[in-house]
């Protein structure tokens, strides 16, 4: 299988998720439930670099 570009698995999302089968909308929304954690994990590492960031500048 090629690798896609994300726009390319965004544009092709529509026609798969109409025509999809249950198990494959299950493994959808694990990915989306996963990708959500990421999102979620990277705001919070960022506010623990710029906390820590700060917290290291006062010190000084």
């Amino acid at each position: 299988m090629n690798e896609l570009t994300l726009q390319q698995l965004v544009e092709g999302l529509p026609k798969s998720l109409l025509n999809a089968s249950d198990r494959d909308l299950e493994g959808f929304q694990k990915i989306i439930e996963e990708t959500i954690k990421l999102r979620e994990g990277h705001r919070n590492l960022q506010k623990m670099v710029k906390n820590f960031s700060l917290s290291t500048i006062q010190r000084t």
